[in-house]
C-alpha cells in the first residue's frame, strides 16, 4: 500500500486524523517549549501540552518522542511530540536535517492504528517542508516481506504536512520521489539473497526501467564471456547463479553533461575460497548496496528530470566458494585488457567494479561516480554512519562531500596516497587485487579502482560499507537493516551537474 502525501494549511488542532506530530524544544525551565506549528495544539490542552510532556519527563532532546492521549482536546486521539533540541536563535529556523530526523523518529513511534498522520513540525519554508515530508516517509519505512504475524505494521495510509510556505507542494512532491528511491534501495538490500540472485536483481532493474522510461541493457553470462568482462566472470564462476551487467540510461534533450554511476552488486558475499568468518557473513546480503543506490537514484532522476544525461551500471555477481570458484593466485583479464592477480577472493567487489568502470568510459561522461560496500576498513576508519569519498580530483571530491551534506547524508573526504600503489604490484600481472601491506585497506582499494580510470576523466569513489546496513537499532529516519545510503547523494550530484551546464 502506498502512502498518500499532501500539504495542508489548516490548524493541526482541528484535523480529523489518527495522530498529530508536533515538535518541542529544550528550555531552561522544567517544561519543554512548543515549536513553531505546535502552539495551537499546546493551547488545546488544559494547562498546555508542555505541562503534560514535563510530567512524562520530556526535556526536548533531539529525536526524543512521547505519545500523549488527547482525551478529546483535539479531534485526533493522540499527539506524537518529538524533541528538536534547543530552540533556534532569533531570526533562524530549525535545521532541516534535525527536522527530518525528528519527523522520522515520530513516524517510527506511531501505532499500528495511526494510519492517518498530520505532521505539524516547523515547516515554514519549502526546504523545511521537504525535510519534514522526507523524514516522515523514510521513518515510516518497514520491511515486511517475510512477516506472517498479525503484528505487521503497514505504511501510513496518509501523511499530511502542515505548511503555508511558498513552494511547499513542489518540495513535498520531490521528497516523495526521493523517499521512494531510498526505500527501493532499502527493500533490495533487505531481501534475502536466495530471492535476489544476479538474474533477479537484473530483472528488477529492467522493471524499474520500464516504469520510469529508462533505457536498459542487460549482459548475461554469455555476453560477458564474449565481451571479456573478466572481473564479473571470475567473481561469479563459483556460484550456480551467473553474473549480470546492467546499463540504465536517462537522456535529457537539453543536456550538455553526462554523469555515469557504477554500483557494486554482489548479491551475497561468502568471501569465495577466502571464506569469511561466520560472524561477518550473515549481513553480506547488503553487499549489493551500491547497485541498489544506483538503481534507486536512477529511478528518482528519471522522475525529477534534470537537464543532464545519467547512466547507471549495476555490476552484479554472487561470490560463492563452489567447485568452479576462482582461486587465490588466479589471473583474470578485466574488460579493456588489464590483468589482475587475485590474491584474495574476498576482495571481489573491486574486480566487478573495474569491469563496469572501464565500460562506463564508453559513454563519454563528464564525471564517473562509483558506489560500493567495498571494505571493512571503511568501518574501522569512519564507523557506521559516514561514508568515505575519494577522487582523482580534489575539487570533485569536495563537491561530492558537499552534495552529500546538502542531501542530508554524511560523506568524509579521504586521500588516495600515491605511495600505496606499489603495494598492489604483482609479480605476474599488471596489478594485484589486494596490497601486501596491512594498513590503509580502504585507501588502497580506492587506489586499485583509480587504475581503471582514464587520464583526464573526473571520478569519485564512495565506500559505503558501514552506512549501507544498520546492524544496530533504528534512529531518526534510519531503520534497522538496509538504509539506502548514498541514493540521495547521487541524485544531488546529478542535479548539481545539471545546474552547472555551461
Amino acid at each position: 500500500m502506498s502512502t498518500s502525501l499532501s500539504v495542508i494549511t489548516e490548524s493541526p488542532s482541528s484535523l480529523d486524523v489518527d495522530a498529530v506530530v508536533v515538535g518541542y524544544h529544550a528550555a531552561a525551565s522544567d517544561a519543554p517549549q512548543p515549536a513553531s506549528g505546535a502552539h495551537d495544539v499546546d493551547a488545546a490542552f488544559s494547562g498546555g501540552l508542555s505541562r503534560a510532556l514535563a510530567q512524562l519527563g520530556a526535556r526536548g532532546a533531539a529525536e526524543e518522542v512521547h505519545t500523549v492521549p488527547t482525551l478529546g482536546a483535539l479531534k485526533a486521539p493522540v499527539v506524537i511530540a518529538v524533541g528538536l533540541g534547543d530552540a533556534p536563535a532569533e531570526g533562524e529556523g530549525v535545521d532541516p536535517d534535525t527536522l527530518a530526523r525528528a519527523a522520522g523518529a515520530a513516524l517510527r513511534a506511531r501505532g499500528r492504528d495511526h494510519a492517518r498522520v498530520a505532521v505539524a513540525l516547523p515547516a515554514d519554508t519549502a526546504e523545511r517542508a521537504h525535510a519534514a515530508a522526507l523524514g516522515a516517509l523514510l521513518g515510516d519505512y518497514s520491511y515486511t516481506r517475510y512477516r506472517t504475524g498479525d503484528d505487521t505494521r503497514s505504511p501510513a495510509a496518509e501523511i499530511r504536512v502542515v505548511s503555508a510556505a511558498a513552494g511547499a507542494q513542489a518540495a513535498v512532491e520531490r521528497a516523495d520521489t526521493l523517499a521512494g528511491a531510498v526505500n527501493l534501495a532499502r527493500d533490495l538490500v533487505n531481501t534475502a539473497p536466495v530471492d535476489l540472485v544476479p538474474e533477479d536483481l537484473a530483472g528488477i532493474a529492467e522493471q524499474v526501467a520500464r516504469e520510469n522510461g529508462l533505457a536498459v541493457e542487460v549482459l548475461d553470462e554469455a555476453a560477458l564471456h564474449e565481451g571479456g568482462y573478466g572481473g564479473l566472470i571470475g567473481v561469479g564462476q563459483g556460484s550456480d547463479n551467473p553474473p549480470r551487467l546492467v546499463r540504465l540510461a536517462y537522456i535529457h534533450p537539453e543536456a550538455t553533461r553526462t554523469v555515469a554511476f557504477v554500483g557494486k552488486g554482489i548479491t551475497f558475499d561468502s568471501g569465495g575460497l577466502s571464506l569469511k568468518p561466520a560472524g561477518s557473513m550473515d549481513w553480506m546480503k547488503s553487499d549489493m548496496g551500491g547497485a541498489a543506490a544506483v538503481l534507486g537514484a536512477m529511478s528518482a532522476i528519471a522522475r525529477l528530470a534534470p537537464a543532464v544525461n545519467a547512466v547507471g551500471y549495476l555490476a552484479i555477481a554472487e561470490n560463492m566458494p563452489g567447485g568452479g570458484a576462482q582461486r587465490p593466485s588466479d589471473v583474470i583479464t578485466i574488460y579493456g585488457g588489464t590483468t589482475v592477480e587475485v590474491l584474495n577472493t574476498d576482495a571481489e567487489g573491486r574486480l566487478v567494479m573495474a569491469d563496469a568502470l572501464v565500460r562506463a568510459h564508453e559513454d563519454d561522461p563528464d564525471l564517473i561516480v562509483d558506489v560500493a560496500t567495498l571494505t571493512g576498513a571503511q568501518l574501522v576508519a569512519l564507523g557506521t554512519r559516514v561514508f568515505a569519498v575519494m577522487s582523482n580530483d580534489d575539487s570533485v571530491r569536495d563537491d561530492v562531500v558537499a552534495a552529500a551534506a546538502a542531501a542530508g547524508e554524511s560523506g568524509w573526504p579521504m586521500p588516495l596516497p600515491a605511495e600505496l600503489r606499489s603495494g598492489l604490484d604483482s609479480a605476474v600481472a599488471d596489478i594485484a587485487n589486494v596490497s601486501g601491506e596491512r594498513w590503509g585497506g580502504m585507501l588502497s582499494a580506492g587506489v586499485f579502482l583509480k587504475e581503471f580510470i582514464a587520464e583526464g576523466v573526473r571520478w569519485a569513489h564512495l565506500d559505503i560499507a558501514g552506512p549501507a546496513f544498520n546492524q544496530g537499532g533504528p534512529y531518526g529516519y534510519t531503520p534497522k537493516g538496509g538504509t539506502g545510503a548514498a541514493t540521495r547523494t547521487l541524485v544531488r550530484i546529478t542535479e548539481n551537474l545539471a545546474a552547472d551546464r555551461d
